[in-house]
């Protein structure tokens, strides 16, 4: 394996781990804990690659699922059908749309981050919110209520707090990538 694949695994296998690690930072909160889960995921997304940024929403979700007990509700691939299952789900497409529009504007680091958490944030709960209605068989507006609006101050600031460090790390992770 040459060093830039070993790194590669170094970089996703970190990121999973920031993410699970993120699941036990929580406020319980009904039905949707608030946690820093999505804080990493964004920092995945704006400092990796997309593709190794999918690998490491991909490898928290499988580990998740096989048992490990990374989830907010624990682990199993029944806490994926749960209330907060949309949620993680939804955190693959995030990753892939938040990196797209990010490297789109990559010529302003500040925008192209604050815009790439913006869109994965929002993807998160375009897939979370319905997953919720019916996992709880609440009306749209309910799982709104309850699983959007209390979370928007929180993740206003995982927003700003990803645009403000991610510039300062995604060079070093780029540089860390090409080193031969």
């Amino acid at each position: 394996m040459e060093r830039k694949q070993i790194t590669g695994c170094v970089l996703v296998s970190l990121f999973a781990a920031l993410i699970a690690a993120g699941a036990f930072v929580r406020i319980p909160f009904v039905p949707v804990p608030i946690t820093l889960q999505t804080l990493f995921a964004l920092m995945a997304v704006l400092c990796l690659p997309v593709h190794l940024a999918v690998l490491s929403v991909a490898a928290y979700l499988v580990l998740g699922a096989a048992g490990l007990p990374i989830f907010t509700s624990g682990g199993g691939f029944a806490a994926l059908l749960g209330p907060t299952g949309g949620y993680l789900i939804g955190m693959i497409p995030a990753v892939i749309a938040g990196g797209f529009m990010a490297r789109a504007f990559a010529a302003r680091p500040k925008l192209a981050a604050v815009l790439g958490s913006i869109a994965a944030d929002a993807l998160i709960y375009l897939i979370g919110i319905p997953w919720l209605a019916v996992s709880m068989d609440i009306s749209i507006t309910a799982a709104l209520v309850s699983g959007l609006v209390p979370f928007i101050p929180g993740d206003a600031l995982k927003i700003a707090v990803a645009a403000s460090v991610s510039p300062l790390i995604r060079p070093r992770v780029q540089e860390m990538l090409e080193r031969e």
